[in-house]
């Protein structure tokens, strides 16, 4: 199969990346290398496998550009990883926010349509169930309050995604990600900056008690699931939770990484931060059902392994 990734050189794109090409698929990719961390780390993400993929460094916001990529590449599938990420930074900057998620994916679709994709797999996130009292979060709950743009946008897309399956007969699946962590981690996420600053024995920042708790989900559960879905054919258009159906304390999540590393945290408590969600849990009951989705590690063996690759994987 023709498979085109948006976000490939990011954490998760990568994983898929290599995946697919384990499979023995034709894989492109879309990426424009921004700076919301360092480009240097998406370059060495794609180290090993530069020569066998076809790259498109440009932004999924100029419209042109995405669509001269799908129709040079002809994709049967899409699957759209990339985006601005990040609940407190779409708090200062929603503009940025809307106009990559809401636009890119309006691009990225309108794109498809044209260039006759067959199916479009859209990552969106947890974020979308807001601050809802029902755990844990089902697929099919009313969605009625967001409490950040990042979350909007991750909405908004499912939006369009459902109207272009609708319209246009493409097979759409949306995937809501419950907190990815792994190896490429990037090094804003909590656990990669945690990870990072009690190996130099530099205070945490901790926003809150430390009470919050979310649904970790390490990357290979992850792929899995996005493997699945790219075969997934019972429905014209479907959404799954993709998580762990585990939740944690982020102050335990700080106890295993400091197990891993030997090493004590220092902890400076900041006060709550608008847009963070209490609390995330996924109920992965559908996907299990329909997709043979079966995540396997836990937290404590996800940390220790990601532990273990950030100390061989430094850059300098």
């Amino acid at each position: 199969m023709k498979v085109l990734v948006t976000g490939g050189a990011g954490f998760i794109g990568s994983h898929l990346v290599e995946a697919l090409l384990a499979d023995g698929h034709s894989v492109s990719v879309i990426d424009d290398f921004n700076d919301f961390y360092d480009p240097r780390i998406k370059s060495k993400n794609l180290e090993g496998v530069f020569s066998r993929i076809r790259l498109h460094k440009i932004d999924i916001r100029n419209r042109e550009a995405v669509i001269g990529a799908l129709d040079k590449e002809r994709p049967e599938t899409v699957v759209h990883l990339a985006a601005r990420a990040g609940v407190r930074p779409s708090v200062q900057h929603p503009d940025l926010y809307i106009a990559t998620n809401i636009n890119g994916t309006f691009h990225l679709l309108e794109a498809a349509r044209q260039c006759g994709v067959r199916r479009f797999v859209f990552a969106s996130s947890s974020s979308v169930y807001g601050a809802s009292a029902v755990t844990p979060f089902r697929e099919d709950q009313v969605l009625t309050q967001t409490l950040s743009p990042y979350a909007s946008t991750k909405l908004a897309g499912e939006q369009l995604c459902s109207c272009y399956s609708f319209l246009y007969k493409i097979g759409v699946v949306c995937l809501r990600f419950f907190t990815a962590y792994g190896p490429r981690q990037r090094p804003d996420l909590a656990i990669h900056k945690f990870t990072n600053l009690i190996h130099q024995g530099k205070p945490i920042d901790v926003y809150g008690d430390g009470s919050a708790r979310r649904d970790f989900t390490y990357v290979d559960d992850i792929i899995q699931g996005v493997i699945a879905s790219i075969r997934y054919n019972a429905a014209q258009f479907d959404i799954f939770n993709l998580g762990e159906n585990q939740t944690i304390e982020l102050r335990d999540v700080i106890t295993e990484i400091e197990n891993a590393l030997g090493k004590k945290a220092t902890i400076n408590i900041l006060p709550p931060v608008p847009g963070d969600m209490p609390a995330t849990h996924a109920d992965i009951s559908k996907a299990q059902s329909l997709l043979n989705y079966a995540p396997k590690t836990g937290i404590r063996t996800g940390v220790r392994r990601f532990v273990g690759w950030y100390l061989k994987n430094q850059l300098s």
